[in-house]
């Protein structure tokens, strides 16, 4: 047989010399051998076993190409008389080739060979070549040979073998490209008949192991960073939030899907004493350790800034320079909120940060004013405070931008549906929590960071109330003041049933604290007795804004020990300037635990 006028063409190619009337090759079709496979033994190098010539020469090492085009130095080498084995052969990525709807072997050369074997001329891709059905690519096979397309599956893993490599698995991306498989001339072998033309389909598998071990390398670590800065952002966060006695809060915080990197929100619960509760969310914008860390600067700042008992737009203030100190390519927004259970509202800063929402006793949503301030780290800005109402039976909920803001919509949209969410979200607070994350549809491969902080001021009924009394007396100055402030002071705490230890130390503690605000400061001033569950309050206002300090009176002195009384005998004490100028100094009693 002669096996010399077997040729293979890609569709789309020319054959330079099938235009020259010495040659009738077809022009219509790529053809490619009916017979071929790996490498014979004894052939000549990169001619695989059952190889066939090249179509004008009797061997593709010869140094003469038959009837093809000579290479001179007036002439363009060609290529048309390299046979299939002269190209695919020597070609380091996998090369099969396949005809008809059995998809019968034609060719397979010798990368593929030592990846998956030799294999038989004229067999069935199914019988013959399994990992290929292994990889499901025969279906896919089926799909280019109807449609005439090419089609391409990546990284598919191969088991015990990359390569010459047998100590690992690799992985190849094969394309199935639609061809035509002709003969010229008498087939080779009755089993192998290939009558022209035949529809076939050439699977060319490139070697893409390192590259797909390059990205799990890279993912690996992406994963372990990514770890890491969630492990950090937890830590940064409390812990256990701190309980106020007037209010239930609860957070939640959930990091970014795999795929994102954490970033820096952040939240915090701090009690300021006699009652006072400071309520903090934030969003450093970055993403990472650096975010991260920054938001760990930022909430130890907030702690001790809360300390000084400042006005919410002071802390801001502060905060917007240390801000810029910290890292000045980093920005972050804040709101920082004080509740106060004698006047019923939250009293709030914002720097750049979305509207708190309230929740009145009636379940009408309220929408705090735009932010009154920008984000902290800009520098120059002045801040300012607003509030809203927060009395019995209200609830509040601070959150970040994660929770509302989508990449598809405007914020403003997701604002408007967190309203409807909180205002049918009732329970305890941690419910809330988690019925919010769900109505806003956050889950766990969510693309950003969220955190939410939910707080309720209950409305107190029966038992429960009688935990709870306010008590207060306008003090107008003169000789008579502080009788009158032991009087009320002992009677009160004598009508909420305290113990007798408990009764004189608060009295003491009053008549301190009166004695104080009459010696050194101004009028108006009151005395307020207030007890909650588990402690007790004594706070006195008046209009001098100068802050006393605790200091070492010596033996001759006949003042200065009225604040270090109150600070040896009470649990806690401090003081603060009020909003309309003046000033408030407080001290505290534990009370035992039933």
């Amino acid at each position: 047989m002669n096996f010399t006028r077997w040729s293979a063409r890609l569709p789309g190619t020319q054959r330079r010399g099938a235009a020259r009337p010495d040659r009738a090759a077809p022009t219509s079709a790529a053809t490619v051998p009916a017979a071929a496979a790996a490498s014979a033994p004894g052939g000549p190098p990169g001619v695989a076993a059952g190889a066939v010539p090249a179509a004008r020469a009797e061997h593709p090492g010869s140094d003469a190409v038959a009837d093809g085009p000579s290479a001179g130095p007036d002439r363009t080498p060609s290529v048309d008389a390299l046979s299939v084995h002269d190209i695919l052969g020597k070609v380091p990525a996998l090369v099969a080739v396949v005809y008809g709807p059995e998809h019968r072997i034609a060719y397979v050369n010798g990368a593929y060979a030592t990846v998956f074997g030799p294999r038989p001329p004229g067999a069935t891709a199914r019988e013959a070549l399994p990992e290929l059905d292994a990889l499901g690519l025969l279906p896919l096979m089926d799909q280019v040979l109807r449609s005439g397309r090419p089609r391409t599956v990546k990284a598919r893993r191969v088991p015990g073998g990359a390569g010459a490599d047998q100590s690992r698995d690799g992985y190849y991306t094969f394309t199935c490209t639609p061809i035509e498989v002709a003969a010229s001339g008498p087939a080779p072998d009755p089993e192998v008949a290939c009558v022209a033309p035949h529809k076939g389909v050439l699977v060319f598998g490139a070697d893409v192991t390192d590259q797909v071990e390059s990205t799990e390398r890279l993912r690996a670590s992406e994963a372990r960073q990514r770890a890491a800065a969630v492990t950090l952002q937890r830590s940064l966060l409390p812990q256990e939030l701190e309980q106020p006695d007037d209010l239930r809060v609860a957070a939640t915080y959930q990091p970014g899907g795999t795929d994102a990197a954490v970033g820096g929100d952040w939240y915090d619960v701090i009690t300021l004493g006699a009652g006072r509760t400071a309520l903090v969310i934030g969003d450093v914008m970055g993403r990472g350790v650096r975010a991260a860390a920054v938001m760990g600067q930022l909430r130890t700042a907030v702690r001790a800034y809360a300390r000084l008992d400042l006005p919410p737009h002071e802390v801001l203030q502060l905060l917007d320079g240390l801000a810029a100190e910290i890292d000045a390519s980093q920005i972050a927004t804040c709101v920082y909120a004080v509740h106060d259970p004698n006047e019923g509202r939250l009293v709030y800063a914002s720097a750049g940060h979305l509207p708190i929402l309230v929740r009145d006793a009636e379940g009408t949503v309220l929408r705090a004013a735009e932010p009154t301030g920008p984000p902290l780290g800009t520098g120059g800005w002045l801040h300012t405070s607003g509030s809203v109402p927060l009395g019995p039976g209200s609830s509040a909920v601070l959150y970040t931008d994660g929770l509302v803001e989508r990449r598809d919509k405007d914020i403003d949209h997701g604002v408007e549906a967190l309203e409807r969410a909180f205002a049918g979200a009732t329970g305890a607070p941690d419910i809330v929590c988690d019925r919010l994350l769900r109505a806003l549809g956050i889950s766990t491969d969510h693309d950003d960071d969220v955190a939410v902080l939910v707080l309720q001021h209950p409305a107190r009924t029966g038992h429960d109330a009688e935990l709870f009394h306010n008590a207060a007396l306008e003090l107008h100055g003169g000789t008579e003041a502080a009788p009158r402030a032991r009087a009320f002071a002992s009677g009160v705490l004598a009508s909420w049933r305290f113990s007798p230890e408990l009764h004189d130390l608060g009295v003491l503690a009053a008549s301190e604290l009166v004695a104080n605000s009459l010696q050194h400061g101004t009028p108006p001033m009151r005395l307020r007795l207030r007890r909650t569950d588990r402690r007790l309050i004594i706070e006195v206002t008046d209009g001098d804004d100068h802050l006393p300090r605790r200091r070492r009176a010596e033996l001759a002195d006949e003042a200065g020990r009225g604040i270090s009384i109150v600070a040896t005998i009470a649990s806690a004490w401090g003081s603060r300037r009020t909003p309309g100028g003046g000033k408030a100094v407080w001290c505290e009693f534990a009370l035992p635990r039933e």
